[in-house]
């Protein structure tokens, strides 16, 4: 008899696919045996690269198909005869050791001179824990990493779930994250935004572009060195600084992993490592210029879920945020419509991958048990947020990808007087049952020159000349209304967590634009102008003001401890909107000039008595216009309750004390 297969049992449209699941099921069940102890397993970055030993250090490499291997360095002058590596077994590992004597030290640099079918380069070793790049020459070269003394840890990590604190993600980018041009570091990072995260009510910090990477405008996604945090913002011990800082202000910090995809580039990366093509990759991605890795080669997997041990013990990171699923689940790489269940089981899902995220998220747990996996995934594939016991993958929480793209698409296609609130509901509520969703209602990647964000939409030039408080904008009064009313509702409905990109949550007016050719190479739009909401002349301080409070509201209200959001009304005349969570009502009114008083709607069961302002999208404070008296209570009567509903306002009641 065949054991239950929850994810199916619960969901009938799944069940043609029960023996789709099953061997998915079974697939990770052997791998996982295969493996043995997976602690010991995942522990590649202990044996391979350049370790401190008695007497002098030892370096180790994996290159199967290599002629020969030669450790190169500040220490030997380069000389690609002093230090070869020799053949270690069968399997293709290479070891050297080096004594004291030869000058191998901390903080200098090297490469290893790698002779195969290709020819004869200079490679950074794989696992290299340090790459530094040469101010003149723009070369990038290993550096050994291994300070005498240790970091000394003082903070222990939080615990969000044993605190019953909600997932509110802040993402963030160090580099870009001073107001000043230039690249900002880990200790500026962690003295000065840090504690803004904190205090605007976020429990989470997710930190994108750690891993090193060669070209700084990839936002941190073409990875170069894997085991090697970016050396353009500090030293590793500052970066562990960082999240020690982050830890005694009782932030988790997640890190925005890349095993999706790697850098083409043979100087800085993987490719062609041993001299021919196949070692780590399988092939080209063919829209990110870059290469794909092989998850079916075990070497390949030991590397990455290696990789997801290192920065779980290294740096006490508390989970990941894993890049580019979608592009791993399938030998498409998401370029499909996912209009139909067959598209997840199918011939083009990569079972190798699938087998591998599951994997990794068991390494994750095994390191820390309270690790928070993230799938930047839009394909909707069933189970990503399921046990593998339940025929899932083993995630925690998927992004809700969609919501975004509606947010844009609504804002650039449709007048306000044509917003569709059955659309936006349809959106929000759209979720797998019983997988948790990221909700977030702007990506990065919408920040980037060439698109733009909410606030950007909404407001567009008339930011520049009609953000102060002494102005009178009516493009300003309705961004700013909106703005506030598209994050709230987004977090209310649209999942189990949510997730805001730095300077988004008070509507940062510029766009992104790394330092690149077509801009003279400028740090101008590459950084965070805090000042702005600094100042309280300005209205983008009202909308960090509401930020805050409705994170404070999530954050004190159970608000993604119990079920979806449940649909107390939807009145498309009027464009209103109104729901029930977490013991909170919200009443939301889009309409651009249709003030209703007395407007009655039920408020569902288990709900009596009079109902207080919780949140007001409109009060003064928030920048809005102040036609709620937050001191009026409004009585429920035979499970309805009668409220006076302003234009573009958003009201979150809760039953009075």
């Amino acid at each position: 008899m065949s054991l239950p297969l929850p994810i199916v049992d619960e969901d009938p449209w799944l069940e043609p696919y029960r023996d789709a699941v099953a061997r998915r099921r079974e697939r990770y069940g052997a791998a996982l045996a295969s493996l043995g102890d997976l602690r010991r397993y995942a522990s590649a970055h202990q044996h391979y690269g350049i370790h401190r030993v008695d007497g002098g250090w030892v370096y180790r490499e994996w290159a199967p198909r290599a002629g020969s291997l030669a450790l190169v360095g500040d220490f030997n002058g380069w000389d690609r005869a002093a230090h070869p590596l020799g053949r270690v077994g069968d399997d293709g590992d290479w070891e050297v050791f080096v004594p004291d004597a030869a000058g191998l030290a901390h903080g200098g640099r090297v490469k290893v001179h790698v002779v195969g079918a290709n020819g004869a380069h200079d490679r950074i070793p794989a696992y290299i824990r340090r790459a530094v790049q040469d101010p003149e020459s723009k070369d990038f070269c290993g550096q050994v990493w291994q300070p005498e003394q240790s970091y000394a840890w003082r903070e222990a990590a939080p615990d969000l779930a044993a605190d019953r604190r909600p997932l509110l993600i802040y993402e963030a980018h160090v580099g870009m994250s001073g107001e000043a041009g230039g690249v900002a570091s880990y200790q500026d990072f962690a003295d000065k935004v840090l504690p803004r995260i904190a205090a605007g009510g976020y429990t989470a910090v997710q930190l994108m572009a750690v891993a090193e990477h060669p070209y700084y405008g990839s936002f941190g996604y073409h990875v170069a060195n894997f085991f090697a945090p970016s050396s353009r913002c500090g030293t590793p011990e500052e970066l562990k600084a960082l999240v020690d800082r982050a830890h005694g202000l009782g932030l988790a910090v997640l890190m925005d992993v890349v095993h999706s995809h790697s850098v083409k580039n043979r100087a800085e990366g993987l490719a062609e490592f041993d001299g021919q093509p196949g070692l780590y990759f399988k092939g080209e991605h063919p829209q990110w210029d870059s290469m794909l890795f092989d998850y079916a080669r075990p070497g390949v997997r030991r590397f990455l879920l290696s990789n997801v041990a290192y920065w779980l013990e290294e740096f006490r990171f508390d989970g990941f945020r894993f890049d580019g699923v979608t592009s791993m689940l399938y030998h498409h790489h998401g370029d499909t419509a996912f209009d139909h269940y067959d598209k997840y089981f199918g011939r083009e899902v990569d079972d190798d991958a699938v087998t591998y995220l599951q994997l990794a998220c068991a390494v994750a747990r095994s390191v820390r048990p309270g690790a928070v996996t993230v799938a930047e995934d839009f394909s909707g594939m069933p189970g990503m947020c399921r046990a593998p016991d339940d025929g899932g993958l083993g995630l925690d929480y998927r992004l809700g990808m969609g919501v975004p793209d509606a947010w844009i698409k609504l804002l650039k296609h449709r007048r306000d007087e044509d917003w569709d609130v059955g659309g936006i509901w349809g959106e929000l509520a759209n979720r797998r049952a019983g997988e948790r969703t990221v909700a977030y209602c702007e990506s990065h990647d919408q920040a980037l020159v060439g698109d733009k964000t909410i606030a950007f939409w909404l407001m567009d030039a008339e930011m520049y000349t009609g953000m102060s408080k002494a102005d009178a904008s009516p493009v300003i009064d309705r961004g700013v209304a909106l703005h506030k009313m598209i994050r709230l509702v987004t977090l209310a409905a649209g999942g189990e967590a949510y997730l805001n990109f730095m300077g988004n949550e008070f509507g940062h007016p510029e766009w992104v634009d790394f330092p690149r050719e077509g801009n003279g190479w400028s740090y101008h739009y590459a950084r965070r102008q805090w000042s702005l909401a600094d100042n309280p002349e300005l209205r983008y301080a009202d909308l960090l003001a509401f930020d805050k409070a409705m994170l404070e509201l999530a954050g004190g209200s159970d608000l993604f401890a119990g079920d979806p959001a449940e649909l107390l009304n939807l009145d498309q005349e009027n464009h209103c909107l109104m729901f029930r969570r977490g013991g909170l009502v919200f009443a939301f009114n889009f309409h651009p000039e249709r003030s209703i008083p007395g407007y009655r709607f039920g408020v569902g069961r288990g709900i009596s008595g009079d109902l207080e302002v919780a949140l007001d999208s409109d009060a003064r404070e928030f920048g809005g216009f102040g036609r709620i008296d937050s001191e009026v209570r409004f009585p429920t009567v035979g499970g309805q309750v009668s409220i006076y509903l302003p234009s573009r306002v958003a009201l979150v009641l809760r039953v009075a004390v």
